[in-house]
């Protein structure tokens, strides 16, 4: 879509009809490219805490061998296993 063709976004009067428009259109045809600017956060905390996890070798390199199986790391396979199972225990 070319500069001079922005669209106008629409105003909505609810958030799921905000959120269904933007299921089905482009952001990138609401917006003036030309306009942006750069914008730094410098007291943006981050949402997550690193911690430190003693684990086994053998522990380690199963938990490695399954999230190469689901092609992701080993870390991201460990925070959404602890995610499925605090559900699980909260909802038993």
């Amino acid at each position: 879509m070319s500069m001079s063709k922005v669209k106008v976004t629409p105003k909505f009067n609810s958030e799921a009809k905000e959120r269904a428009f933007w299921g089905s259109h482009d952001s990138c045809d609401y917006i003036d490219w030309r306009n942006t600017q750069a914008v730094t956060m410098p007291n943006l905390k981050r949402s997550t805490k690193t911690i430190s996890l003693r684990l086994p070798g053998g522990l380690r390199g199963s938990i490695e061998i399954e999230a190469n199986k689901r092609d992701m790391p080993y870390q991201s396979l460990i925070k959404s296993w602890l995610v499925d199972y605090v559900k699980q225990s909260r909802n038993p």
